[in-house]
């Protein structure tokens, strides 16, 4: 397991942000809930305070810090798919009660920012014919969602049926 891990800052809704990442992800559980043993107003007494998870094995801390402090796109988190399907899934779950942007970016309901990408878009973005690669790119542009369908016909240069 790494030794770094990322520590999500919430003003109280660690505890559920922790269970819903959790709910998600195949390879993820809570390991430890840290109670409140100070007072203090950032964690007041008799309150959990932080919650240590892991998602799809990567190691997480949620904390419930007091004054929440924003989300940015400067941090987010890539979540590789291996079809359209888990696509659509991630893409969901996430993006419900969150806000969507162009090119498979979202943020979930916390603001915290997540990539949902499928692994096919490396084949078409990396792939041997650079006018392919290159009109891939111009689909993923326009794009939201991402659509592996839309992806692999823009590569080939085929327009959609």
């Amino acid at each position: 397991m790494s030794k770094i891990s990322p520590c999500l800052w919430f003003d109280g809704e660690a505890e559920e942000a922790a269970k819903f990442y959790v709910s998600l992800l195949p390879d993820s559980r809570i390991e430890t809930v840290q109670k409140n043993t100070v007072d203090s107003p950032a964690a007041r007494p008799a309150r959990c305070w932080w919650w240590s998870f892991t998602l799809a094995g990567q190691r997480f801390m949620a904390l419930n810090g007091g004054k929440p402090f924003d989300f940015t796109h400067a941090i987010s988190f890539k979540i590789d798919c291996a079809d359209q399907a888990e696509v659509d899934r991630y893409w969901d779950a996430l993006s419900d009660g969150g806000s969507v942007e162009r090119c498979g970016w979202l943020k979930d309901r916390y603001g915290v920012s997540w990539q949902v990408v499928p692994t096919a878009l490396v084949q078409y973005l990396g792939g041997p014919d650079r006018a392919g690669a290159q009109r891939a790119m111009q689909a993923m542009m326009g794009m939201v969602k991402f659509d592996i369908a839309g992806l692999k016909r823009a590569y080939e240069g085929k327009s959609a049926a």
